[in-house]
């Protein structure tokens, strides 16, 4: 088992804190204008299904637990039961779609996404760190308006509403990160 710092835990890693296997749901790296930067981690036990808010850190040490990590593709959703196939073995499993939590979002058809298990049982999955998707509906720019946020509200395909720059438009297609849930770039 590794150790890493605490400002290295992204979604999708499995970590072993306070003597048991948790999952990173959630991260927010937070730099307070006073004191040190932290990782601000939302877990959820492996075991029990509690969740735990903690804070990590730079020179917090976890120790990232060891689990094998599956090349699985994304099939159809089924009910609230998402279907995945093993992409060597070709054999499928059903995970809730509460065990992804909000970024099943972004599960698109054939989409490959690492399953992690620990002794051959699901505990994580890692999706890929960006993806692209449809403007379905933006928000018009209003010209001149520079005293506020420069960002704009849009709706995605997916039924997700981010905020992108003022000069995307409805039927563009956008870059998306899965981590922090928000605009990157324009796709090309």
């Amino acid at each position: 088992m590794a150790k890493i710092s605490g400002s290295d835990i992204r979604p999708g890693m499995v970590v072993e804190h306070d003597g048991s296997l948790w999952a990173a749901v959630k991260t927010v790296a937070v730099k307070p204008g006073k004191g040190p930067a932290y990782n601000q981690v939302e877990l959820k036990n492996i075991l029990d299904g509690r969740k735990l808010n903690q804070r990590f850190g730079g020179s917090d040490r976890v120790e990232e637990t060891e689990v094998e990590r599956r090349q699985f593709q994304f099939l159809y959703r089924q009910g609230d039961q998402l279907v995945f196939m093993d992409t060597a073995t070709y054999d499928q499993i059903e995970l809730s779609e509460d065990f992804i939590g909000e970024r099943a979002t972004f599960l698109q058809d054939g989409m490959n996404v690492q399953v992690q298990l620990h002794q051959d049982k699901p505990i994580g999955i890692k999706l890929p760190e960006t993806v692209v998707l449809l403007v379905t509906e933006a928000d018009a720019h209003i010209k001149g308006q520079t005293a506020a946020s420069s960002y704009k509200s849009a709706t995605l395909a997916n039924g997700l509403r981010i905020q992108v720059p003022p000069f995307i438009a409805t039927g563009e297609r956008i870059v998306v990160s899965t981590d922090e849930v928000a605009y990157v770039r324009r796709a090309e």
